[in-house]
């Protein structure tokens, strides 16, 4: 009979309880971001699009009806990997031609995480580079945190033959009996990653940054799934707007008295459209960008189920900016001349908006323009790039069986893009540093949303946005947005509590109002640099 003294006893099970505690890994995270979706397009928000797998997350997680972003892809990247104001992160502006890079002294989720135990992934769309080129790669995936990246380093592209499609950092050369689409190449290389990461690394937590490109232009979409949307569109933008709303207010994304803004100036009646054909088939080839990815998460959440970590896993999911009005006039000025002439395979590419050709294959290059995207973004005003909330609102939706009790709830907190760095620092009990490689990092701007996850409210009072010109500010209820679209050439007020959509400007009304709000504007303008002292 072996015998072990009292004390030793009490060891070995303190010793256990710890291993076990270890044991227990803390949260994996995935981060899914979409690009130039409106606010309302999946159907947990009041879309006709069918989003099976959101919608699930929606219904057994949380989702907001005040989350913010910052307008614009990059900026809303930078914001999103940072915790800062886009401008603090380096990218108050577009990327490219040294305009804009990540700045050294701010730190990525992924650079943070990595330090602390956590293996780092992501696929998709990175855009906070200023280079695009192999000769340049400091700011790229891989260099700022991520063990692991597929995807492109430029913003936009062709969906059949991407350019700057890089593993890690080694450029893909794609081949036409590859059969490639990018949207499906993002969902697949995210559970090859994750079933790798599982066989290789399964003691680890993770945190997996899937950032697809769709539904941003050009329309590019596999047949399959355009045909699903046949007849779905047919009664048009301005009666889809008006049954739109009707959804959101019965599913309570908008309250019951909000009204539908007007149409934009620069879209038509769809009575008075004549290729009406031609129309229908752009908003079907978008909502089919929107379904493949949507199946792409199915597929990423079947591989979390089948690894038994989907319990463990907080999974967020947003869009970078509102729908996009760009009608591409001028494209060939700031696209690959490669892509915009020739598919892979040598057939002719039409990079233009003309109805003698339908949107969906390689050969076209398109997008659906201000009417659609006025669909988009229903009830608001505005598009991408827009100080406005049809520019700056976003549907924003966590999912964490562990962490969330109160599911299928939908929080109306101001939150921002710029919380995103805190709550998952929060979550994975992580510290945000100092420095980082020798640099000093600026203090993070964002609140975590654990309090929400709590059934606690937000303390946030104030936001702020500011992208090529367009502004945007809100106190508590009030908020001053200044866009240079035709029209809007000036700083507006609302109250957004009587008035979501943005349709009476109370500048007039209360100019004092107006001008303590434009000054604390510029007080945070020149605090995070976006404009000198």
């Amino acid at each position: 009979m072996i015998f072990i003294r009292k004390s030793i006893l009490y060891t070995v099970v303190a010793v256990i309880a710890s291993l076990q505690l270890s044991a227990q890994k803390r949260p994996n995270v995935i981060l899914i971001m979409a690009d130039d979706m409106g606010f309302s397009d999946i159907g947990c928000y009041g879309g006709e699009v069918k989003t099976p797998n959101i919608d699930m997350l929606a219904k057994n997680g949380l989702r907001f009806s005040q989350f913010y972003n910052n307008a614009r892809c990059c900026p809303t990247r930078a914001a999103l990997l940072t915790g800062l104001y886009p401008h603090q992160a380096g990218i108050g502006g577009m990327v490219g031609n040294g305009h804009a890079d990540l700045s050294k002294n701010a730190v990525t989720i992924a650079e943070v995480l990595k330090t602390n135990g956590y293996a780092t992934y992501m696929t998709g769309k990175w855009h906070v580079a200023d280079s695009n080129s192999n000769e340049d790669i400091h700011n790229w995936p891989n260099q700022r945190g991520f063990d692991h990246f597929f995807g492109t380093i430029e913003g936009a592209g062709s969906y059949y033959d991407p350019k700057t499609l890089t593993y890690n950092n080694k450029p893909v050369q794609l081949k036409t009996k590859d059969n490639f689409y990018y949207t499906d190449a993002i969902s697949d290389s995210t559970v090859t990653f994750l079933d790798q990461h599982f066989k290789e690394k399964s003691q680890k937590p993770l945190f997996f940054y899937v950032a697809y490109t769709a539904p941003h232009w050009p329309l590019h979409a596999l047949e399959k799934d355009i045909k699903k949307y046949k007849g779905v569109f047919d009664k048009g933008w301005d009666v889809l707007r008006e049954e739109r709303l009707a959804r959101m207010k019965k599913l309570g994304i908008v309250p019951e008295y909000t009204k539908l803004s007007n149409r934009n100036s620069t879209a038509k009646a769809w009575d008075s459209i004549e290729n009406k054909e031609w129309e229908l088939q752009r908003m079907m080839t978008y909502a089919a960008q929107i379904d493949n990815m949507d199946q792409g998460i199915g597929r990423i959440i079947q591989k979390l189920k089948k690894e038994g970590e989907f319990e463990n896993t907080l999974i967020l999911f947003l869009s970078d900016n509102g729908g996009c009005a760009e009608n591409l006039d001028g494209v060939d000025k700031f696209m690959d001349s490669r892509e915009l002439t020739i598919t892979l395979d040598g057939k002719k590419v039409t990079p233009k908006n003309i109805p003698t050709m339908m949107a969906g294959p390689a050969t076209s290059y398109m997008s659906y323009a201000e009417a659609w995207a006025n669909l988009s973004n229903t009830p608001y005003r505005n598009y991408k790039k827009s100080g406005h909330e049809g520019g700056v609102a976003t549907p924003f939706i966590m999912h964490w069986p562990k962490g969330i009790t109160n599911k299928n709830s939908i929080k109306t907190d101001v939150a921002s893009i710029i919380d995103l760095m805190p709550t998952i620092l929060d979550i994975a009990k992580t510290s945000y540093p100092l420095t980082f490689n020798k640099n000093k990092i600026i203090p993070m701007e964002g609140l975590s949303l654990m309090t929400v996850l709590q059934n606690k409210k937000l303390d946030r009072d104030e936001w702020f946005m500011e992208h090529g010109t367009n502004k945007g500010y809100r106190k508590g209820d009030w908020k001053i947005a200044y866009s240079k679209e035709v029209g809007d050439k000036k700083w507006e007020l609302f109250n957004l509590k009587e008035d979501p959509t943005e349709r009476i400007d109370l500048a007039a009304k209360d100019p004092e109002r107006l001008k303590t709000m434009i000054d604390r504007w510029f007080e945070w303008a020149r605090r995070v640099k976006v404009v000198g002292k």
